[in-house]
């Protein structure tokens, strides 16, 4: 079964809530345990009460930068199998002004148990340049 538009759905939902800049927004759509991979190291998050000051830090510090959202370029996306989907992109992170503050290399890999399709692991990686397979906005459209 091919559930890849619901699994992109939940990324664009989760980046729309990430773009307002409430970490508690982002919450329901991380699995239970969620485990993050980046530039300064590994956290294996539990439960949501661990992982809601990590998602705080990161948006403060986004934040202090200018930030004013994100939006994701969908590389590739493929099911590992019913119930897990791996995909692969670009979040280019755009400062209030609207220029681009700088793009990272994201790796989500997401759970869906009863087609609920939530964050079990996001790697922050460096952008690799090849060639856009899809775009994936999330922005309104006719913006």
């Amino acid at each position: 079964m091919n559930n890849q538009r619901a699994v992109i759905q939940a990324l664009l939902d989760y980046y729309a809530a990430f773009n307002s800049l409430d970490p508690h927004a982002t919450l329901p759509f991380f699995h239970e345990p969620t485990l993050l991979i980046g530039p300064h190291g590994v956290l294996a998050a539990p439960t949501h009460d661990i992982l809601t000051p990590v998602m705080a830090t990161a948006i403060d510090s986004l934040r202090a930068r200018g930030f004013g959202r994100s939006e994701l370029i969908v590389r590739r996306a493929e099911p590992l199998s019913a119930s897990t989907n791996l995909v692969t992109g670009v979040a280019v992170r755009y400062k209030v002004d609207g220029q681009e503050l700088e793009r990272v290399g994201v790796t989500y890999v997401l759970q869906g148990p009863d087609n609920r399709w939530r964050i079990a692991v996001l790697i922050v990686h460096e952008p690799n340049e090849v060639e856009r397979t899809e775009v994936v906005s999330t922005d309104p459209p006719g913006t």
